[in-house]
């Protein structure tokens, strides 16, 4: 079936000397595997290597047989033009870790116009901000009410927050929790919206542990989820 969707694209991994294999998030399919025949070796065609960059909106028109196989996309457009998502060296790294912390998160072939809304959203205001230190905090537990596990804030002024059961408590558990000044970072970040994240001030030592914390609370919650390798990257870039 031949499908036109909007598309932001999450992983391109080279295959042979000339193609390319990506997972892109289609607003009409969700999650989809594409193999690109010759696109390395092709300058005239109508799809560009630099279309399938991380975080890429495009708009596709593919054909989708739905049969658990790599698809194929026969023409792409730039959808959105980034200014900035992949040429300043910090928004690029966090570009390179949320593509990878979507790309072993997101595993359904169906349509969530919803979470594609906010992919879409957030990442173009990502291009057009410049205060972005927390952006990533933000945004990884917004993702959270897309995915199926937001925490629970029912009782949100105790002094622990559960992350395998994702809920604040004040009963000691066996389970991982947060506490003390990474507890209150995260409650903060909780109530903050994109354009007030950045006024949340935090050492390096504060963010990474968050960061720590929020990526353990994935791995909790997502069946065979990978800890992304460019976590040390981030890490560097916003030291």
């Amino acid at each position: 079936m031949q499908v036109t969707t909007k598309a932001i694209v999450l992983t391109s991994l080279k295959y042979g000397d000339t193609s390319l294999i990506t997972r892109a998030f289609t607003a009409s399919d969700g999650l989809k595997s594409y193999l690109l025949k010759g696109v390395l070796a092709s300058k005239k065609g109508k799809l560009k290597t630099a279309y399938f960059q991380p975080l890429t909106q495009l708009e596709i028109v593919a054909n989708h047989k739905n049969k658990g196989n790599l698809e194929s996309i026969r023409e792409a457009k730039v959808n959105y033009h980034y200014q900035t998502l992949h040429t300043d060296i910090a928004k690029s790294a966090m570009t390179q870790f949320l593509a990878e912390m979507l790309s072993n998160s997101i595993h359904e072939e169906e349509g969530n116009q919803g979470l594609f809304d906010f992919l879409e959203a957030s990442f173009q205001w990502l291009d057009t901000h410049n205060e972005i230190a927390n952006f990533h905090l933000g945004f990884l537990l917004n993702l959270t009410r897309y995915l199926g596990f937001y925490p629970d804030t029912n009782a949100i002024n105790s002094i622990h927050f559960d992350l395998l059961e994702g809920e604040f408590t004040d009963t000691p558990s066996l389970n991982p929790i947060l506490t003390g000044e990474n507890l209150n970072f995260f409650k903060t970040v909780l109530g903050t919206n994109f354009d007030a994240i950045h006024t949340i001030k935090m050492t390096k030592t504060n963010r990474q542990e968050l960061l720590k914390s929020l990526v353990l609370y994935f791995e909790l919650h997502l069946q065979g989820f990978r800890k992304p390798k460019s976590l040390a990257i981030l890490n560097e870039v916003f030291s």
